[in-house]
């Protein structure tokens, strides 16, 4: 039988914390669930912004964001939202805000230096949540995840059993791939800024090619790839509050990345307790079952 991991990496291989900043009322929100922020409401877009924070923090905190990202030419990714739009719409909104300043991401920036400026190996990721009713920059935001004890036994211990490794996140890729190489993931199984649609479209495409395949998330974005895993893990290593929706969803409820070693095994083994694989039906890549 032919298996393959897709894994999250925010809260699922990587102990993340996560900050933002009400940009409306000048308020911080330290160890905030950015995503599920995000889907609190339709309008909200959750967007990543690949500059080096370093860049940013040397600018002025006065600057307008957007005149600092256009000065820049710096783009953006959609990470999150829960209806459709358009990169056209989001940008007009981007790059025209005139609330959000430079130095509330700094602000964000900060506080995330301070929390994991420890941490042996630290990647930092910022971006900004986007009101497209209101026409405005509504949260700046910042990230900053290091490895969680056993990720990385983790996947070394399934690539010794011949069992591939993805990563699917909303992250930008530079991050990705610089935590991929150090897990030992390829980097072209790495999937960045993947939003949960996309999510979802990279298991259904790796089940045509393998027999079962498994997503291991722990957040809301992670919904729609769980949904159409053939085995879904939710993750709970990561501290906070989730969803009903992903309990309900998932086959598997870990305390520790490194119990999908275990999962993993025991489908190797059983085969449907007959040698045999079942057969599946993928006419609606909906739901797995």
């Amino acid at each position: 039988m032919s298996v393959a991991v897709v894994f999250d990496s925010a809260g699922t291989l990587l102990n993340t914390y996560r900050v933002a900043k009400d940009i409306c009322h000048g308020r911080l929100f330290p160890g905030i669930e950015t995503t599920t922020l995000t889907f609190s409401s339709p309008d909200r877009v959750l967007i990543v912004l690949p500059f080096h924070s370093q860049d940013l923090m040397a600018v002025s905190p006065d600057m307008l964001l957007s005149e600092y990202l256009i000065q820049q030419n710096i783009g953006f990714g959609v990470s999150c939202t829960r209806k459709i739009v358009t990169a056209e719409d989001i940008g007009d909104v981007l790059y025209t805000d005139k609330r959000a300043r430079a130095g509330d991401l700094q602000e964000c920036i900060r506080n995330v230096w301070s929390v994991c400026r420890q941490e042996q190996m630290v990647t930092l990721n910022s971006g900004a949540i986007i009101n497209m009713a209101h026409k405005a920059v509504e949260f700046t935001l910042s990230a900053g995840g290091w490895p969680f004890e056993g990720a990385k036994e983790t996947i070394t211990a399934l690539h010794r059993m011949g069992v591939p490794t993805f990563i699917a996140s909303g992250d930008r890729v530079t991050k990705l791939e610089r935590m991929a190489d150090h897990f030992g993931i390829p980097r072209d199984r790495v999937y960045g800024v993947a939003t949960p649609t996309v999510k979802a479209q990279i298991i259904h495409d790796l089940r045509q090619e393998y027999d079962r395949v498994l997503m291991v998330g722990d957040g809301i974005n992670d919904l729609a790839a769980l949904r159409n895993a053939d085995i879904a893990i939710l993750t709970l290593q990561q501290p906070g509050d989730r969803p009903v929706e992903l309990y309900k969803e998932a086959d598997h409820v870990v305390k520790n990345v490194s119990e999908v070693t275990a999962i993993v095994q025991d489908l190797l083994k059983t085969r449907n307790g007959s040698g045999k694989i079942c057969d599946r039906d993928d006419s609606d890549v909906s739901y797995k079952r």
